[in-house]
């Protein structure tokens, strides 16, 4: 049994984990109940191994299982018993800790770092810890050189080859900056609300992270993720596609064929079909910050082209061009794909405002034999048209000869029709979908493509 102060923190961190879009049952949390009674709180470490072994269902959920335990189960309470830390000496013993490797110690040094350096506000008791602060004016970062040659000199040339040795010295630095944003967390933590902190201060998973607001490190994570996702997708749609060429049932083949058995219909007969690859045709708007989201699409459509026919893929801002080729050539270099699109196509013309009416024109003006009836065409964009004619002609006219034509807004449904939002009017001609992150758009996508 645990206590009932325990119990209490156990339960807060599932809400928090289940905050986050982590799926956790009610046996998920017994389990995790019985684990802290047989693990106990003596050693932190291996509670959180427990309730990691318990409670979650991927590798990639541990980003946010860890600082999120942080907060239920801290390291410690209060600040730390040390006098004012003067900065010299504490980056002494950075440089010594990280050269040893030693973690218990990193850790009190975070603490004590941001003890002295992270305090932020003039009120008393304030309840301000910034570890950006903290970072900033320790900047643990500028000890590389003297750590990599403490680790050589004390270890005899340290086993390590140069590059290995320095990536090694880069992950120990990292890891003291997780350890000093945990122990900011912390602190804040004991004087405001720990549930909303739990929810709102710690990073979802890049699954979870809206396009329209990823940073360059949250783009890179996400783009990580491609790879992964194609193979899941393409294993779904192997099957949807084993399925469909079963065929249905022939209604009245199989009645003919019962008149053997009685008027019984034991053995029913099915329409056989003959599956044919689709094509597809992504139109993607690569203006501001919708071109991460773009980006990411573009990728992991790219990773599927085994499962169609034929992929074109067009750009545009307010002029539309191809980049099938680019894609193609591009792909190994994810986070350059963007910068090669506006550098090497041509997307704009006398401004460089995005404008859905020009592009869509040109496309069905210039490119309208892309599409078939064996075409699946896909727009991906926010369909902020900057005031301008949404030329809803032209949508129309690309629906009239593609199979299916679907919209994937990276916008908020709440958002649609504001401003200069067009997304009503598209939407009365085109099915439009909500896609806001990476989650949202592998559901889409396995379940709208075509078989």
């Amino acid at each position: 049994m645990t206590a009932p102060g325990v119990a209490e923190r156990l339960t807060s961190l599932v809400g928090a984990l289940r905050a986050h879009g982590m799926r956790i049952g009610t046996g998920e949390t017994v389990d995790a109940a019985q684990a802290v009674a047989e693990l106990g709180l003596t050693d932190r470490e291996l509670l959180r191994e427990g309730l990691a072994a318990t409670l979650l269902h991927g590798p990639a959920q541990r980003q946010v299982f860890d600082p999120v335990f942080d907060l239920y189960f801290p390291r410690g309470i209060g600040a730390p018993e040390t006098g004012p830390a003067d900065r010299d000496d504490l980056r002494d013993r950075l440089a010594a800790a990280l050269a040893a490797d030693d973690l218990a110690l990193l850790g009190r040094l975070a603490a004590e770092a941001v003890d002295g350096f992270g305090g932020y506000g003039t009120a008393p008791g304030s309840d301000g810890w910034s570890s950006y602060q903290t970072l900033e004016r320790l900047r643990p970062q500028t000890l590389f050189a003297r750590v990599r040659d403490d680790v050589r000199a004390t270890s005899g040339g340290s086993g390590f080859t140069d590059r290995l040795l320095d990536d090694e010295i880069r992950r120990r630095i990292e890891a003291f900056r997780q350890q000093v944003a945990a122990e900011a967390r912390r602190r804040v933590a004991e004087r405001r609300d720990r549930d909303q902190l739990a929810r709102r201060a710690v990073a979802t998973t890049p699954d979870r992270v809206d396009f329209l607001y990823a940073g360059k490190d949250r783009l890179a994570e996400l783009r990580r993720t491609v790879q992964p996702l194609a193979r899941k997708l393409a294993t779904r749609l192997a099957a949807r596609r084993r399925r469909a060429a079963r065929g249905s049932i022939d209604l009245r083949r199989t009645l003919r064929s019962s008149l053997s058995t009685g008027g019984v219909p034991m053995k029913p007969v099915l329409r056989r079909r003959r599956p044919v690859r689709p094509e597809l045709v992504l139109l993607c708007d690569v203006s501001g910050s919708v071109s991460g989201f773009s980006d990411f699409t573009m990728l992991l459509v790219q990773a599927l082209h085994d499962q169609f026919s034929k992929v074109r893929v067009f750009a545009f801002v307010n002029r539309i061009d191809e980049v099938t080729g680019l894609l193609e050539h591009g792909a190994a270099d994810a986070e350059g794909l963007s910068a090669r699109i506006r550098a090497e196509a041509t997307l704009t013309g006398w401004h460089g405002s995005s404008d859905y009416g020009v592009a869509l024109g040109e496309f069905a003006e210039r490119y309208g034999e892309a599409v078939g009836p064996r075409t699946t065409v896909f727009v991906l964009g926010d369909a902020r048209t900057n005031m301008s004619d949404p030329n809803l002609a032209a949508v129309r006219h690309i629906g009239e000869r593609a199979r299916r034509v679907y919209w994937l807004n990276p916008e908020p449904r709440a958002q649609w029709g504001t401003g200069d939002s067009a997304a009503p009017e598209y939407a009365e001609l085109v099915e439009m979908h909500e896609c806001r992150n990476a989650r949202q758009l592998g559901a889409l996508v396995g379940r709208l493509l075509p078989v």
